[in-house]
């Protein structure tokens, strides 16, 4: 067990303006999971990944990582790329490693081999202004698989791209999730991306439905 919410519910605001973004969820993610989370757009999606990842704290109900080291041992594949414009591609897939102490030769290896993953190899050396909206998300996601978290979680990572590239980046993150046995949670639109995922989650209104497969009417989820 990697990740536990029980009951939880993430509001913002207070009184008449406030927003329930995610309401009475539980949730349980596993070493090896592949959850593909769908919705329309605010549905509270993006809010689920940030209460797993601890970005946000919940309102009520509980969020439990005992088994995850902290921060490193998870990933992050955010819509925006949120790039370093100073750095260079290589520099910003190596960042979160250097941070975490690794010396900077064997951390720029990394990012190379991580680049590699996603086809972005060629553009190591670019600055960020010198690529397309399309290549920075992939390096966003070269940046996440050079870490090799135990927990990988994805935001829209193929939105916005053609649907050839992402393929080619839910490839790399199933490669990168399969090597190390971490959990894959990806939010999408994409019923075709929702397809390689093994189980698809439907968020409606902040609340999370289970839907498997073959099924014609979403269950809540346990």
């Amino acid at each position: 067990m990697l990740v536990a919410c029980h009951d939880v519910a993430l509001t913002f605001g207070r009184g008449a303006s406030a927003v329930v973004a995610v309401h009475g969820v539980s949730l349980e993610v596993r070493a090896g999971d592949r959850l593909a989370v769908v919705g329309p757009s605010g549905s509270g999606k993006s809010s689920l990944l940030h209460l797993l990842a601890g970005l946000e704290q919940p309102t009520s109900g509980t969020v439990s990582r005992a088994a995850l080291g902290g921060a490193r041992d998870i990933g992050l594949v955010f819509q925006g790329d949120s790039l370093i414009p100073a750095l260079d591609v290589a520099e910003n897939t190596a960042l979160p490693l250097v941070l975490a102490g690794m010396p900077d030769a064997r951390a720029r290896a990394a990012a190379v081999e991580a680049l590699a993953l996603v086809d972005a190899a060629e553009l190591a050396d670019r600055l960020p202004e010198e690529i397309s909206g399309g290549q920075a998300q992939r390096v966003a996601a070269a940046r996440v698989l050079a870490q090799a978290p135990r927990l990988i979680l994805a935001d829209e990572p193929t939105g916005r791209l053609d649907h050839a590239t992402g393929g080619h980046v839910l490839d790399a993150l199933l490669t990168a999730a399969g090597r190390t046995g971490a959990a894959l949670v990806v939010t999408t639109h994409d019923p075709a991306i929702a397809a390689r995922l093994t189980t698809r989650l439907t968020m409606r209104d902040g609340r999370l439905l289970s839907t498997a497969a073959n099924a014609t009417e979403p269950q809540e989820a346990s």
